[in-house]
């Protein structure tokens, strides 16, 4: 992900998360720890064929854990694998960063992501209640270990 795909990447964040959309500040403060020596974030985003963004996700690092921080498809490409793909490179990226575990939060009802992460591996730990709002919707936390 770069700056000039932070246009686009609102555009679907507000599609998909209208209650809990992320902000552009969001975003620039993320990006800005993803270059050069010392980036401790993996912010990637997926493109169709005609170069219409479709997908994004990010990772962020510290220590030897990473936390995936957002990971989201456009409606008209669930279940073409770019899902999995966006998870794939998060996770080799946290090796790179020299993680030993990556932890998630998931929304209880969003039974499709769960189904993603449990086919890579991660276990739930714990819930975070009410973690998202509005709505008080609790989080299923999970955690991928020995990557």
């Amino acid at each position: 992900m770069r700056w000039w795909d932070i246009r686009a990447v609102l555009a679907l964040e507000k599609e998909l998360f209208p209650q809990d959309a992320w902000s552009k500040g969001m975003f620039w403060s993320e990006l800005t720890h993803s270059r050069g020596q010392g980036a401790t974030r993996r912010y990637v985003v997926a493109e169709d064929a005609g170069g219409r963004l479709v997908g994004y996700a990010g990772l962020a690092a510290a220590g030897d854990q990473g936390d995936v921080q957002t990971i989201a498809v456009a409606e008209d490409h669930w279940g073409s694998g770019v899902g999995a793909r966006l998870l794939t490179d998060l996770l080799e990226h946290a090796s790179a960063f020299d993680c030993a575990e990556v932890l998630l939060e998931v929304r209880v009802d969003n039974v499709r992501a769960q189904k993603l992460y449990h086919r890579f591996g991660f276990e739930p730990i714990g819930f975070r209640r009410g973690y998202y709002q509005p709505g008080n919707v609790d989080a299923l936390v999970m955690r991928l270990g020995k990557l």
